[in-house]
């Protein structure tokens, strides 16, 4: 029964570790750069996103889409695919980050949970629907 389960929520149990981890990816660089170097939070905001990407595409690309593009451009449109819609989400967090914490006084912390958690879900569906798309069965075989 667990066996099927994970089988048949393979995909979401997979993106929703992988997520967590990128997520810690996130907050530890921006930890690191906030509170142990001091660097401003829109920059610690940045430096985080940029790292936890890198870290996303590596284990989105293997472990939980399980991409099957091989060969030099097929990789490379699907990067750019990949990279393009988390630069939207980029965008996203640099503006929750902005409102949240410059604007409206949040802390930045607790800020950061929030706006990882919009993020997080931004992301599904961009790799679900835009990124790691499985191919269309072709029809009548």
């Amino acid at each position: 029964m667990v066996r099927s389960l994970f089988t048949k929520y393979r995909e979401l149990i997979l993106y929703v570790f992988f997520g967590g981890l990128t997520t810690l990816v996130n907050w530890a660089g921006y930890w690191i750069l906030a509170d142990v170097f001091h660097v401003p939070y829109m920059w610690s905001t940045a430096i985080a996103q940029i790292l936890s990407i890198l870290f996303a595409y590596v284990t989105n690309r293997t472990w939980v889409f399980e991409s099957k593009a091989r060969g030099f451009f097929p990789v490379l449109w699907e990067m750019l695919r990949f990279f393009g819609c988390r630069a939207l989400s980029f965008v996203l967090d640099l503006a929750c980050m902005r409102v949240g914490v410059g604007m409206l006084q949040i802390n930045d912390k607790l800020m950061k949970l929030l706006s990882n958690i919009l993020v997080i879900l931004v992301n599904y569906v961009f790799s679900k629907v835009f990124v790691f798309r499985k191919p269309k069965e072709k029809q009548g075989h």
